[in-house]
């Protein structure tokens, strides 16, 4: 089974390219977020690790998560972020990990991983490449916008507190260019994977 990371800036087209590997590659695709949340729903560990640290506030009428209340806590106290992240990464990855075995169990020959913390996170030691899928700045600046009615300093803020391109690029293997037309950003990865499967078949 190859094992491809993907990682990248907020905006970047990531989503895209998710589903594209997920429609045409027959790829079983994990993302770090919706496996968070899953973990972070009421009545598992970290969830209640989480009550005792922040106390009841960060919890809804519903008995789940106020995230909204959560990200008043940690987003301008580094602090809290730090022990936020610390609790919840390393159950993620190890979420990640025993699916990855159930994949290989079912056969799967494509797993990939979607993670802002792919670098962080040494997911390098999972996964046989990682992919940086890139976007220049003024496109994922505009796609926030549109997409998700970001203003300029939500933008800056997000982009503030994620690895510059620099790191991107030294840590992965692999660089998709994303910022034009898709039939651009599809080729460069189908080229991509089969010469990861000639890797797989030496």
């Amino acid at each position: 089974m190859i094992i491809i990371g993907i990682t990248g800036g907020v905006g970047s087209g990531k989503s895209m390219v998710l589903r594209y590997l997920e429609r045409e590659h027959s790829a079983a695709i994990c993302k770090a977020d919706e496996v968070a949340k899953l973990l972070q729903q009421s009545g598992q560990p970290v969830f209640e690790a989480m009550v005792e640290h922040f106390g009841l506030g960060i919890v809804n009428e519903s008995g789940e998560l106020d995230r909204e209340q959560l990200r008043g806590f940690v987003f301008e106290d580094e602090q809290e972020m730090q022990f936020l992240n610390s609790l919840i990464h390393p159950k993620v990855k190890e979420y990640i990990l025993h699916e990855i075995e159930q994949q290989k169990n079912r056969h799967t020959k494509l797993f990939v991983v979607e993670a802002a913390l792919l670098i962080e996170e040494n997911y390098d030691a999972v996964c046989d490449e990682m992919w940086y899928i890139h976007t220049d700045e003024s496109i994922r600046r505009n796609r926030l916008k549109v997409s998700r009615g970001y203003t300029d300093s939500q933008i800056d803020a997000i982009i503030g507190k994620q690895q510059t391109e620099s790191v991107f690029r030294a840590k992965c293997q692999t660089t998709i260019e994303n910022g034009g037309d898709f039939e651009e950003t599809k080729a460069q990865i189908i080229e991509r994977i089969q010469i990861l499967e000639r890797k797989m078949e030496k």
